[in-house]
């Protein structure tokens, strides 16, 4: 059998100001296009289809557009679950009328939820859906007091599943797993932690029942673990963190004994993400680019209307910042550490090294001398 994996699409995504909605429907198109190419028996959505519960009208009306072309007119099963963005009320209204048309989406936690069973000339696969769930809703859905953390209630979860012996098994779900349970960093600014304090980890170990694991939530493509506990990563950069990220999704071929073959297929953006940096000047003389630009200026000094010069060549520029190097600042801290009385100079050296990436130039220091001798003439008439 042979299945896409993919998730965090975020349609209806904001990032600086900026709806993502444009670039979004041009990745899926491309989605589409090999869906038509590849034909899959099956497409997994691992969670976080819209960025916000309640997600503006033009991404309701994408997800409609594109899982009415994937389910109705190439006749591919959607298999999908909520996110920790999504509303589970609102992708689980009317779940049942639409699976009789192919398209399988379990918006809430329920107890003892049936697999999803597509079958292949090898016979079953179980596809088990698990929609994101804090562990206090797992905890009334299962009436059980011992469950306290994400990773105690997927473990009470997968406990109450039915993993038959002769079938293939792929779980599909929404959660951050890490080795062993263990702390780590998200793989981009734009995830929302799942909990404060350490309690949203899960380990990858609990998903030893299954053939492969298809999960959403870390917006980086990676396995965890084994290579058959993948994250597939979000289609697009939704972070200017997720700058070097290669953005894709993942083709499954599964054989007769649930050994998994998998392959990335990379998608092109509209518009990149990413970084651009400079002194203005030189930014100015770059070639016109609809890139979405994160700018780190080298400038010395303030440059006036930066972000108004910056769009002349890169009109969707989304940031604008002054980088700032604190080796000199350092420096100069380290000289004024070590008087008890710093003079005038010195100080001046630190403020200037605290505004700027560099201490001041030969040039600069006597400027500060002249007005500084200036002011105490004033000051001493």
């Amino acid at each position: 059998m042979k299945f896409f994996h993919t998730a965090d699409w975020h349609l209806g995504k904001l990032v600086k100001g900026v709806y993502m909605t444009e670039g979004q429907r041009y990745v899926l198109r491309q989605f589409i296009d090999a869906i038509k190419e590849e034909r899959p028996d099956a497409i997994i959505i691992a969670g976080d289809l819209y960025d916000r519960a309640v997600p503006p009208t033009e991404a309701v009306t994408l997800l409609d557009e594109v899982l009415r072309e994937i389910v109705v007119d190439l006749k591919t099963p959607v298999i999908a679950v909520a996110g920790n963005h999504d509303s589970p009320s609102r992708l689980d209204f009317g779940s049942g009328l639409m699976r009789q048309n192919g398209y399988y989406i379990e918006g809430r936690l329920k107890h003892k939820t049936k697999p999803i069973v597509l079958e292949d000339s090898f016979g079953e696969v179980h596809f088990h859906l698990v929609p994101y769930a804090d562990p206090s809703i797992c905890k009334q859905v299962y009436e059980d007091d011992k469950i306290t953390d994400f990773n105690s209630a997927v473990k009470r979860v997968i406990e109450d599943m039915v993993i038959k012996e002769d079938a293939r098994h792929v779980f599909v779900g929404h959660a951050f797993v890490t080795p062993h349970g263990e702390q780590e960093e998200n793989t981009s600014d734009s995830e929302r932690p799942l909990s404060i304090g350490g309690a949203e980890y899960v380990s990858a170990e609990l998903f030893k029942p299954f053939h492969y694991t298809a999960l959403g939530h870390l917006h980086q493509a990676h396995h965890v673990l084994n290579e058959t506990i993948r994250y597939s990563g979000s289609p697009m950069k939704y972070s200017i963190s997720e700058e070097h990220h290669k953005k894709g999704f993942f083709v499954v071929d599964m054989d007769g004994e649930g050994n998994v073959d998998v392959q990335k297929r990379l998608l092109q953006p509209k518009y990149d993400m990413r970084t651009v940096e400079g002194k203005m000047d030189e930014i100015l003389t770059h070639e016109p680019s609809d890139d979405y630009v994160f700018v780190k200026l080298l400038d010395a000094t303030p440059v006036l209307f930066p972000m108004e010069k910056v769009k002349s060549i890169y009109p969707n520029a989304m940031h604008i910042e002054r980088k700032v190097v604190r080796t000199a600042a350092t420096l100069e801290q380290q000289a004024l550490e070590h008087q008890e009385k710093p003079d005038d100079m010195t100080l001046f050296r630190y403020f200037y090294s605290q505004m700027n990436e560099s201490s001041p130039d030969a040039e600069t220091e006597q400027i500060f001398q002249d007005v500084l001798q200036e002011v105490k003439g004033g000051i001493d008439k």
